[in-house]
């Protein structure tokens, strides 16, 4: 498939580069208009390529969209710790804001889903599957830590990373936000001494 020049100042992705700037494109429609916006012919736009590309890479919008979320979590995953594995504590969501500053579409194509889900009880599994991969990835860096973290306590603290993303996304104050998390890790080690 040939690219198009369609939205003005996006160059068309490389070859052997169209899948992963589908999902890019994907999230940032997505982010930006919202979730019963995502086409084959809006993510073609938005990645400046045919719509005949993007249904030959998903074949579907709901492989599309699944496609989409994964990116979206293997991205935003990895701010759960600025050192994986390790178990520092002061590590734990130390970059959580500033990728959220860096890059808010991934969070904002979360949310709607999210939100969507309510009114679209399909989305519901990926929804689950979205909180499941953030609790494990949390629960296992707390282990690292000496931390015996149940399922019920990873989604204390993922809630409240989840807000304080939420407030981030929406409010724009990174300096009080940073702050609350430092809280919450100051919380944390209390849990180990």
């Amino acid at each position: 498939m040939t690219a198009v020049a369609s939205t003005p100042g996006r160059s068309s992705p490389m070859y052997g580069e169209g899948r992963q700037a589908l999902l890019a494109a994907a999230v940032r429609v997505v982010a930006a208009q919202g979730l019963r916006h995502l086409t084959y012919r809006g993510v073609a736009r938005e990645a400046n390529v045919t719509h005949g590309l993007v249904a030959h890479h998903f074949g579907s919008r709901d492989a599309l969209l699944e496609a989409a979320l994964q990116y979206s979590v293997e991205n935003s995953v990895t701010s759960i710790s600025t050192r994986p594995g390790t178990g520092d504590l002061d590590a734990i969501f130390a970059g959580l804001i500033g990728m959220v500053v860096v890059n808010p579409d991934e969070q904002a194509f979360q949310y709607e889903l999210i939100l969507e889900s309510r009114r679209s009880p399909e989305l519901r599994p990926h929804v689950e599957s979205l909180y499941g991969t953030y609790r494990q990835a949390l629960r296992e860096e707390l282990a690292h830590g000496g931390i015996d973290c149940d399922e019920a306590m990873a989604q204390l603290f993922i809630a409240a990373a989840d807000g304080l993303i939420f407030q981030q996304i929406t409010l724009d104050r990174p300096e009080l936000n940073e702050a609350a998390l430092a809280h919450l890790r100051r919380f944390l080690r209390t849990l180990v001494e």
